[in-house]
Parts: C-alpha cells; sequence; structure tokens
C-alpha cells in the first residue's frame, strides 16, 4: 500500500514537472508576456493550476510577474539556466550526428566550419565512403570568398561588415573561376541568401565543387557553416538542388540543436 502510495506521489510529481515545463516554453515564445487565463488555456489546464505552478516557478524566480500588466514572463533564473547550456555547449560534438546524418544521405564528405579573422576554420569532418573524396585537414583554413563554408559565413554579414571583409582581406585569385569583383561576389551572396545555401563551384580548388549553409546562433549572428563537397564527377549540375536543400536541412537540425535561431 506505501509502496503503491509512493508510486502515486511520484507520478504526480512528474506530471506537475511537466505541466510547469508547458507553462515556461510558452511564456519563453511570448514577446511581452502573457496572462494567466492565456498561459491555462493554451497548455490545456484550469486556471487555479495554472496559478498554482506560476506561484511555485515565482517562487524560484524562473518566471515574474507584473502587478500593473497582470502578466507573467520568464524571470531571471530561467535566463541564469539558459546561460549554464550556453557555458557547457560543445557544438562540434552536438553536430557530429547530424553531420553523419548528411553524409549518408549525400554520400559526401562533410565539414564544420567557423570564421576566424577573416578566413574559414575547419573544426570537424566526416568522410565518406567514396574511393574518390575530398579532405579537408582540421584547423587548415581557407578565404570566405572562395570556400562554400566562408560564402555562407559571408552571406549572413551585413554590408558594413563586408566592406571591412574585403577591403581588410582582398579578394584573391584561387583558381579561374574564383571571383574577385566586389560586385560579381554581392550577386552570389544575394542568391545565396534567397536559396538558403552556399555554392563554391571550383572557385577554391580545380574539380571540386561544395554546397555549404550557415547555422546561427541564438542572437541569430553566423555561428558556424556545415557543408558537404567532393569532386564535380559526383556533384553534378542535377545534383545541386537537391544536396542545397539536404545541406540547409542539417544547418537547421544542428542550429535547433545548439538553441539557434534564424535571422529576422
Amino acid at each position: 500500500m506505501a509502496k503503491m502510495r509512493e508510486e502515486s506521489e511520484r507520478g504526480g510529481q512528474v506530471q506537475a514537472l511537466g505541466r510547469a515545463l508547458a507553462i515556461l516554453n510558452r511564456l519563453a515564445q511570448s514577446d511581452g508576456g502573457a496572462t494567466l487565463t492565456e498561459l491555462a488555456t493554451e497548455v490545456g489546464l484550469a486556471a487555479s493550476t495554472a496559478h498554482r505552478l506560476l506561484t511555485s516557478l515565482e517562487t524560484e524566480r524562473y518566471v515574474r510577474f507584473d502587478p500593473e500588466t497582470k502578466l507573467w514572463a520568464v524571470g531571471v533564473q530561467a535566463f541564469i539556466a539558459g546561460n549554464g547550456f550556453l557555458r557547457t555547449r560543445d557544438v562540434v560534438r552536438m553536430a557530429r550526428p547530424h553531420m553523419r546524418w548528411l553524409m549518408e544521405r549525400s554520400g559526401e564528405t562533410v565539414n564544420l566550419a567557423i570564421e576566424d579573422q577573416g578566413m574559414a576554420v575547419y573544426l570537424s569532418q566526416v568522410e565518406c565512403r567514396e574511393m574518390m573524396r575530398t579532405f579537408a585537414r582540421l584547423g587548415a583554413r581557407v578565404p570566405l570568398h572562395c570556400s562554400g563554408v566562408g560564402k555562407a559565413l559571408m552571406a549572413a554579414m551585413d554590408q558594413s561588415a563586408l566592406d571591412r571583409h574585403i577591403d581588410r582581406h582582398g579578394l584573391s585569385r584561387m583558381t579561374a573561376r574564383t571571383v574577385t569583383d566586389p560586385a560579381a561576389l554581392a550577386a552570389d551572396l544575394g542568391g545565396i541568401r534567397q536559396r538558403g545555401y552556399a555554392i563554391d563551384d571550383e572557385e577554391h580548388a580545380v574539380g571540386l565543387r561544395c554546397v555549404a549553409a550557415t547555422v546561427f546562433n541564438e542572437h541569430g549572428d553566423p555561428a558556424c557553416a556545415v557543408s558537404l563537397s567532393g569532386p564535380m564527377a559526383r556533384i553534378t549540375d542535377t545534383r545541386i538542388a537537391s544536396l542545397g536543400e539536404m545541406v540547409r536541412e542539417t544547418a537547421m537540425r544542428v542550429m535547433a540543436e545548439i538553441g539557434g535561431k534564424s535571422p529576422l
């Protein structure tokens, strides 16, 4: 009998926790807060139950109540807990399963890179199983304007940042297909923003193509870029669109994993 009572109490605690988290998640999606009635309705609870949970959350400072507006909002403790996630977030580790998913689906080598001092730096790679495959040494640095990951990151910059980058680093030619004209590069970046992925069409290395997309952080700023790369013989014109969608989906998966969001 005592065991049944203990299990019942534990089940009630789990249910209460789930309901409290549902309320907190709903408040996190609200820009200006929400009323008790709105919260109760949207999470499917009686107003009295919602109020009891809110009061408990308020005691621990996970939510706060404004007596003037009668609105509930996320509290400072939720921010502190969120920052705990940011401090321990390992983008490479968190991205790895999604990179492997992309490799299996596309059959091509997948890379993860960040921007550092005006260059793209490779942090992680999942090699494909093909005999002929691309290889990027971890820690290798490549120019932004002629690499898939680099152009994906550049497309997320505003015009002033782009101008500063070009003034400082220039647009050096790596192959005959490298874009070295600022106006042509601006047009290319505009296309990247529209379709959601970048293409390196033999611009960094002859015979190789790369398709990449940006991963944004919680502020909507570029955190890193994910790409797939391979020889022209496999990354053909007819595959570019489908591969681009795969890369874009992978970037969205990684972004969700790290708690990022797309810029408005």
